[in-house]
């Protein structure tokens, strides 16, 4: 990490911004993806399990989403991020058991 204590504020501002935010906002919004990825079925799974509808989310939409779910959990055990693989590791373990408590229903 280059020093930020640069003599020219512009230099440090790009620093600090390299080095520090940047990183820190990216990994925020991968963070976010994986939230809203594991979100994206479950309303429809619990307004189906509550018996408002009688719908179910298509196979193909599920199946995208769990082989992005399982790419973006590869590529954090290849990094060792443990907040994203916990993060995905507990979405899984909700969606299996939404699904195993329809399909056993």
């Amino acid at each position: 990490m280059r020093e930020l204590f640069v003599s020219d504020p512009k230099q440090r501002i790009a620093v600090l911004f390299s080095e520090v935010l940047k990183p820190g906002i990216a990994d925020t919004l991968v963070w976010a993806g994986i939230i809203l990825l594991h979100a994206a079925t479950v309303p429809s799974l619990l307004a189906y399990m509550a018996g408002i509808t009688d719908k179910l989310p298509s196979v193909d939409i599920i199946l995208f989403m769990w082989a992005s779910l399982l790419l973006f959990f590869i590529k954090a055990a290849i990094m060792r991020d443990m907040v994203n693989l916990i993060t995905i590791g507990i979405g899984f373990s909700v969606q299996a058991t939404l699904m195993a408590l329809i399909l056993f229903k």
